[in-house]
């Protein structure tokens, strides 16, 4: 597999005048021209929709691997990673689990200090397993959210 499209792979110098461009047709491109916090708001709910459906991917094939450890290593996910400090390195050593039941929606209500809320009834509710990998140094702990993990996979492929 070529490695000059990784991560350090792409540099911006020499082919800028035309690199903007050549994305937009296939729909990645979006993230080269919005600010990344509209980003969120914008399509964020596809964006999130297809996330879930990627970690849920992600999450059903890593309960079902017998070999966890390589399933992760094939995934590209980092056994270590820098520090808050950037010298300090936090170790992989947790994966946890935890599935949410959304039982209903609040949001805030215009105008009022008081949250509109929908329960949702029996046949609405929809279970969500989120996945967390835990990292840890000496005095540091962190948690990456699956979905942001994957988020930045797809980053690189849609590259």
């Amino acid at each position: 597999m070529p490695h000059d499209h990784g991560p350090h792979g792409h540099h911006h110098h020499d082919h800028h005048d035309h690199h903007d461009h050549d994305h937009a047709p296939h729909g990645a491109g979006h993230n080269h021209s919005h600010p990344d916090h509209l980003h969120s708001h914008m399509h964020g709910e596809d964006e999130a929709a297809d996330l879930q459906v990627l970690a849920t991917q992600f999450i059903d094939g890593y309960l079902q691997a017998k070999d966890k450890t390589s399933y992760l290593k094939l995934a590209g996910v980092a056994f270590e990673r820098p520090g808050a400090g950037g010298d300090k390195v936090l170790k992989l050593v947790d994966v946890e689990l935890k599935t949410d039941w959304q039982v209903g929606t609040a949001s805030p209500s215009f105008g009022s200090r008081e949250l509109s809320y929908l329960p949702y009834p029996g046949e609405m509710v929809r279970e969500r397993t989120n996945m967390s990998l835990i990292y840890v140094s000496m005095d540091e702990k962190s948690t990456l959210d699956i979905r942001d993990f994957l988020q930045s996979r797809k980053k690189e492929i849609d590259q």
